[in-house]
């Protein structure tokens, strides 16, 4: 089932989320929401609180993002991530231009560590530990953020966040083109 994506400016984007345990209902069926949503709006993440649901929980398929017909990881890079936690950031920070369903249309350069290792629990509440780095460390960073109510345009710098300020607005009353089921606060 397609879920309708919160826009910035909905609560729930700005929210802590908390952790769930493996008896949360319909779990399975959560996740297999969230890939649909997420392939259905040309996503490469997609984290709970994106769809409504203030839980540690966000999909990714960082397989669209590699232009690299050798890096098989990147291509094959489709996790679930449930109550991950970030327990190192590692390497240079770089700078790439993002963007997200909740703020559609926007693109801006952020700078992320180049790496990151993460604990978290799979679709099958197995314990995983994986060191990432390039554009899964990057994707997985980004939904990571959206855990802690974090939005990618916080990261940019104060005089860039200024000149966005009216577009961002703009985008939270709904006045964007709309390619997929939105929720607006």
């Amino acid at each position: 089932m397609i879920l309708p994506i919160s826009i910035i400016g909905t609560a729930v984007l700005r929210k802590k989320a908390e952790t769930i345990n493996n008896d949360y209902p319909e779990l399975k069926q959560l996740i297999a929401d969230m890939f649909e949503t997420m392939y259905k709006t040309d996503g490469v993440g997609l984290a709970a609180p994106q769809v409504g649901l203030a839980i540690r929980l966000f999909v990714v398929d960082a397989g669209p993002m590699t232009d690299d017909d050798n890096d098989t990881f990147t291509k094959s890079f489709k996790r679930a991530f449930i109550n991950p936690e970030i327990v190192e950031y590692f390497g240079d920070k770089v700078s790439y231009n993002e963007g997200c369903l909740s703020i559609p249309g926007l693109h801006e350069d952020v700078d992320r560590p180049d790496g990151v290792k993460i604990r978290y629990y799979d679709e099958n509440f197995q314990l995983q530990e994986e060191t990432l780095t390039g554009a899964c460390a990057r994707v997985v960073q980004h939904e990571y953020d959206h855990l802690d109510g974090i939005l990618f345009t916080d990261k940019v710098g104060m005089l860039r966040r200024k000149m966005i300020k009216n577009k961002l607005s703009n985008i939270s009353k709904g006045k964007f083109e709309h390619r997929y089921k939105v929720k607006l606060a």
